[in-house]
């Protein structure tokens, strides 16, 4: 079984940074893409950032563009998600997923584990 434990959630004021992570276990990491996704209160889920097997690709929901950066590393099992310039629209619980095939995608149905989430909130 896949398990996904996400870290370094907190309190950060409008402007400055966070990094995010998510230890994994259960699965040829390299053969999982992985995905962020994020949920604010009274809203759907919505993706965030996802990355390939191998790293080499990635893709963002344009509003995190230029802010946000996913990577990887397969020999630690790891998955991060450096943010900088955090808005408080950007509050929300976060949510790293793992998803059975090499390729990334923006769909959350097609990520089958998930972690618990981890709560960023950014103050004004």
């Amino acid at each position: 079984q896949v398990q996904l434990l996400e870290s370094g959630g907190g309190l950060v004021q409008a402007g400055g940074s966070l990094r995010l992570s998510c230890a994994t276990s259960g699965r040829t990491f390299s053969r999982s893409a992985m995905g962020w996704f994020r949920q604010a209160s009274g809203k759907e889920r919505e993706f965030v950032a996802g990355i390939s097997g191998s790293g080499g690709s990635t893709l963002y929901v344009d509003s995190v563009k230029g802010r946000f950066t996913i990577s990887r590393d397969n020999a630690k099992n790891m998955v991060y998600l450096q943010m900088n310039s955090l808005k408080p629209e950007d509050t929300a619980v976060y949510y790293c997923a793992a998803r059975p095939s090499a390729f990334t995608s923006s769909s959350s149905h097609e990520y089958d584990y998930w972690g618990q989430g981890t709560q960023v909130t950014v103050s004004s």
